[in-house]
Formats: structure tokens, sequence, C-alpha cells
């Protein structure tokens, strides 16, 4: 009797260990990945920020299993530091000037941002999207407009909310936050040769408390599926910039 009682006991360790093991993975993702990562998998848990913060929570121990960024330089150093698994490439995006839908400052171009007295927001040069913001003010000529910057946010989402709010005249944010923000802002477009490449990185977390489910994860959000919900929201999976029409 004591001997089946231990071993009824051992089964159902095991069976804990196996429901553990089948859990649902937590993701942490850029914020850029909010609206469409739940419908690539409604059951994960997702933690979603700038891929910098990200990047240091992670090499703090959070209880991550997967990380996707907007940049690969973070996936690929905590590849190179053994933190993550190698990654693997997860889309394109491209950066489009955001302003509100009333469009009080009259914004027609790009390169009205450089106009004296204009409100501009940004992300930070930590993050990102405030990385590539820098490149494309560069590529145009219009690093001078960075004076009319009153705000620099910690990720993307900040800089729409901003601008939505009506809390700046005009933001640099990615095509596809501004798509998902269409009802109440404007996008103007940035010429194709100012755009910077824009690549996003998917990685296992090594040491993950889920490794099965999130390895599954990744297969899914670069998957069929995964591909279809990403184009939807406007993410390429080539490098190639479409021709201005």
């Amino acid at each position: 009797m004591r001997f089946r009682v231990l071993v009824l006991s051992a089964a159902a360790l095991l069976g804990v260990a196996g429901t553990a093991q089948a859990a649902d993975p937590t993701v942490y993702a850029a914020a850029s990945l909010t609206e469409t990562f739940p419908r690539i998998d409604p059951e994960a848990r997702f933690s979603f920020g700038g891929s910098n913060t990200l990047t240091f929570q992670i090499r703090q121990g959070a209880p991550a299993d997967v990380f996707a960024s907007a940049a690969p330089s973070f996936t690929q150093e905590l590849f190179r530091d053994g933190l993550v698994e190698r990654p693997v490439f997860l889309a394109f995006n491209r950066l489009a000037l955001i302003v509100p839908r009333s469009n009080p400052a009259g914004i027609d171009s790009v390169y009205d941002v450089n106009r004296d007295g204009l409100k501009l927001v940004i992300a930070n040069s930590r993050v990102p999207v405030g990385t590539y913001t820098r490149t494309v003010l560069r590529n145009l000529g219009l690093s001078a407009a960075l004076r009319n910057v009153v705000s620099q946010e910690t990720d993307v989402k900040s800089v729409v909310g901003k601008v939505a709010l009506g809390q700046a005249d005009a933001g640099f944010a990615y095509v596809t936050d501004a798509r998902a923000a269409a009802s109440e802002l404007r996008s103007v477009s940035i010429p194709v040769f100012a755009q910077p490449k824009v690549r996003y990185e998917i990685a296992v977390v090594k040491g993950a408390a889920n490794t099965t489910e999130a390895r599954a994860f990744v297969r899914r959000a670069t998957g069929p599926r995964g591909r279809r919900v990403l184009a939807q929201a406007g993410f390429r999976f080539s490098a190639a910039t479409p021709k201005a029409r």
C-alpha cells in the first residue's frame, strides 16, 4: 500500500510538471505588434513595449519565453550572449509621418516638419522607432527638425497616443501603427529613398519555462497564419519598398 501511494504521488507530480510544460507561452514583443500577436495566438500571455526595454528585462531574468524585436540588433545581441536561441526573421515595416485627423497644422508633406514652431513628437533614440526616425530625417536632410521636438517617447504607441490627442502637430510612427489608429490619425508618406530598413526578428528565450510552446509560437508567427495576420496589418516580407503612386 505504501509503495502504491508513492507511485501515485510520483504520477501526480509528473502530471503537474507536464501541465506546466504545456502552459501558454509568455511573449515579450515590440509595441508595434500589439494588434497582431494576440490574433496569431489568443492564448499566449503578452508584454508589449520598447524593444530596448524588453531586452533589458530579459537580461534581468524576466520570465519571457519568446522575444520579438523591431530591430535585429537586440535579438542578435541576446543571441551572442547566449540568452536566446538563434533569432529568425519575422517581418519588415516602414515609417510614416502621422498627424491628427483634423490636421490643424496643415501638414501636407514630410518636409513640413522643418517649419518653425511646429510641435513634433518622436521616440527616444534608444528604442528602434526612434533610431529609424532619425535615419529618415538624416536621409531627407531634415535633421534640423529635431529642434521642433516637444517630447521623446519610450515606444511607438506613446507617439501615436500623443499625436491622436492633439498634443503634437505630427510624429513619426510605423505604417502599421498609423493604420491601426486610422480613425484618429492621417498618414503622410515618406519618400522611398529615405525609408530605413525596418526588420523584425523573433527568438525563443533560453531557459524558458515553456520551451515547447515557445517554439510553437515562433512557428505560428512565422508560418502561413502569422504572415497572413501581419500582412493584413501592413507588415511586409520583402525588403523592397513599393514604388510611390
